[in-house]
């Protein structure tokens, strides 16, 4: 297919503005699906999972292929809760265009804030749709400016809703300069009139703006508009797109998608305002033979490559790898190359997506978005490629887990099942982490969120059929030191007639480093005093002992360590007792380095009825909570803040019971500080 003509877009939100009902609209009305999901009731055709129906919310990315006047519409429905925010960012990274879904009533609510900010790191264009224009309290123009103020972006408006008393009845099309009236539940039966007298005036100064905006991007407009003379439509549209594909500006547009309002109009948005991949340009990436940046066209000419963005284990196609097709053409059969992990795959099928259902293909074009069986050792973030084509796209960066809890089987045999089923789900989502407790043998399940870990316990329970208990969710502490401090580490054991000796010695330095550095490893030290095969295992020592502090046993970050001194035996050294030695000289100098415990820190937002925000407020305090700002929405006090992880467990129940069950929140990992000294001695019992 002319690679022009393909779209690949996402739609993004905040979470219940509307993403799965418009996608729902989208597939209806271009023929994928004959007759419309609805999320309320469970028949969402994108929320195919049993929890995303029973909840009503998005939990997985969903994928699906539709067309649209020739053109071929890839869409990810992406979730809004901020526990899936990974999938979010994974579908970003992959997609050309968005469409970002605003509440007409909550407007530009946290989650959106995210998104946004999310699409912007990847510079994708990005289309505004104000939707539940029919709700009560919908407010148009207030969206648009929270829009400009909040995000810090150009909105472009090219409609105008249409009311009559409080009923939305209609939309203007600034460019087209007309209405559309709804006067059926279907949308193909709109009716195009003249605009009404009374919204006549300000059709035409939103057109003026909108005129003025595109002269700056457009010198055929500009010329036009200052010479008086007629643009034509086709001239507006050209140039909206010149300006919507250099993200100068955002094109608004409004509707209410659960009573068919709007997604006819959204539809032809897409094709003729959102970028095809060429139009994205050229990709770039790194050559991992000879570390230069290089670029690649985007078209079946090229030689082959492709980004593996999502893995996921079906119960009946198996192991699927969603890959975006960035160049060259991918056959069934064929055998590639994962320059990312250095080996060989075969790919055994290709499916274009639906949802839950796949459609088997023989062959993928450059700018498709397809699920591949057969890539057995590759994973999230990979580049593969043809053999002939080294290249490594540019990679995604998670969340750290701030939540574990422990997951054990009622039936003790089933351990190991449990365990290996974990694992196969943290395939499929990097913000999870399993290990096991070396002390208890119990499996702990590391998250981002509660949520999150309810979800993957419910599919441990119901799709893989297995008895589990899970424990209290527990805060995923972190240490780190607060002085630079040497610690020294010797391993050594004679040798006799049957056995080796060992002989490791090692003296580390270690230094703090500053927020979210992690860990940098530096080695000092000659060959004459330790030789450089060496090295490598001292760093797997040290990385190893990392991961058990001196506090609490929880892992060391942002720390610098440095190797200063050392020794060998010329017979004894070896690697395990370097890495042995590395490890007893990092807990020997974490001990003398001030080391201090690290907490998550949440950033909340709480929407509470005016009457009930004293009592918040008051609660709130009392759990160590910082309030940034409070402003007012639609009724509502929405407080914004940040609160420790330990101090929100369960807040659910208690903003329920404070507010009379009309209080809810949105919280997410921000950052860790250090833990207050009275609160540590509680902590650590020390």
């Amino acid at each position: 297919m002319d690679i022009t003509k393909i779209r690949n877009i996402g739609i993004i939100a905040h979470i219940d503005a509307g993403k799965t009902t418009t996608t729902e609209r989208l597939l209806f009305y271009t023929g994928k699906t004959y007759k419309i999901g609805e999320v309320d009731e469970g028949t969402a055709v994108m929320d195919w999972m049993d929890q995303e129906k029973e909840r009503g919310i998005t939990i997985f990315a969903a994928a699906t292929t539709c067309y649209w006047k020739e053109y071929k519409i890839n869409i990810i429905d992406t979730p809004g809760h901020v526990d899936f925010t990974v999938e979010v960012e994974r579908a970003l990274r992959v997609l050309d265009g968005a469409i970002t879904i605003f509440c007409g009533v909550g407007g530009v609510q946290p989650q959106s804030e995210t998104v946004w900010r999310q699409s912007s790191r990847y510079n994708i264009p990005r289309l505004v749709y104000i939707n539940k224009m029919d709700r009560t309290g919908a407010d148009f123009y207030r969206v648009v400016k929270e829009i400009h103020k909040k995000l810090q972006s150009v909105p472009l408006i090219l409609h105008l809703p249409v009311f009559s008393g409080d009923e939305f009845q209609g939309i203007i099309d600034i460019v087209k300069g007309r209405a559309i009236f709804y006067t059926s539940e279907d949308e193909r039966n709109a009716v195009e009139r003249e605009i009404p007298d009374s919204m006549k005036e300000e059709a035409t100064n939103y057109r003026n703006i909108l005129i003025e905006k595109l002269a700056d991007v457009d010198e055929k407009i500009m010329k036009k508009y200052l010479e008086g003379e007629e643009i034509k439509i086709y001239e507006i549209k050209d140039a909206i797109r010149k300006g919507t594909l250099e993200c100068k500006y955002f094109p608004v547009f409004c509707g209410t998608s659960l009573r068919n309002k709007g997604a006819l109009l959204l539809l032809d948005a897409i094709v003729d305002y959102l970028p095809s991949p060429a139009d994205r340009g050229k990709i770039e990436g790194v050559n991992p033979l000879t570390g230069e940046r290089i670029k690649l066209v985007p078209s079946e000419e090229e030689k082959f490559s492709m980004y593996a963005f999502k893995v996921y284990n079906d119960q009946h196609k198996g192991r699927l790898v969603y890959t975006r097709i960035y160049s060259g053409i991918l056959k069934r059969g064929h055998s590639v190359y994962n320059w990312t992990r250095n080996c060989k795959e075969r790919i055994m099928k290709i499916f274009e997506v639906h949802a839950d259902r796949y459609y088997e293909k023989e062959e993928t074009n450059a700018g498709d978005i397809v699920a591949i069986a057969g890539l057995k050792q590759s994973y999230t973030g990979d580049t593969i490629a043809d053999k002939n084509c080294p290249v490594i796209f540019e990679n995604l960066k998670f969340p750290e887990p701030v939540i574990y809890v422990s997951i054990e089987p009622k039936v003790q045999s089933e351990q190991d099942k449990v365990y290996s089923t974990l694992l196969k789900i943290a395939e499929e989502d990097p913000t999870i982490k399993v290990k096991i407790d070396e002390e208890t043998g119990q499996i702990i399940l590391m998250g981002i969120g509660e949520l999150q870990i309810e979800v993957i316990a419910e599919r441990l329970r119901r799709g893989y059929n297995l008895n589990i208990r899970v424990g209290k969710p527990e805060v995923a502490y972190r240490e780190t030191i607060t002085v630079v401090a040497k610690g020294e580490g010797k391993f050594i054991k004679k040798g006799t007639e049957r056995e080796k000796g060992h002989y490791g010695h090692v003296v580390l330095s270690v230094e703090p480093l500053s927020r979210g550095k992690k860990f940098v490893f530096e080695n000092f030290v000659d060959d004459s005093k330790i030789p450089a095969q060496f090295i490598h295992s001292i760093e797997e020592g040290v990385y190893e002992a990392m991961e058990c502090g001196v506090l609490l046993g929880v892992p060391v970050v942002d720390i610098k360590v440095i190797v200063i001194d050392g020794s060998f035996h010329p017979v004894d050294s070896n690697e395990i007792a370097y890495r042995i030695a590395a490890s007893m000289a990092f807990a020997d100098a974490c001990r003398k380095a001030a080391p201090v415990l690290l907490e998550p820190i949440m950033k909340i937002e709480i929407a509470v009825p005016e009457e009930f925000l004293g009592e918040v407020l008051a609660d709130l305090n009392l759990r160590n909570g910082r309030i940034e700002q409070i402003d007012t929405q639609s009724g509502f006090k929405i407080v914004d803040g940040y609160v420790p992880l330990r101090t929100v467990f369960g807040y659910a129940t208690v903003l329920r019971s404070l507010t009379q069950g009309r209080g809810n929140y949105i919280i997410e990992p921000s950052y860790y500080e250090i833990v207050p000294e009275t609160e540590m001695k509680k902590i650590t019992g020390k």
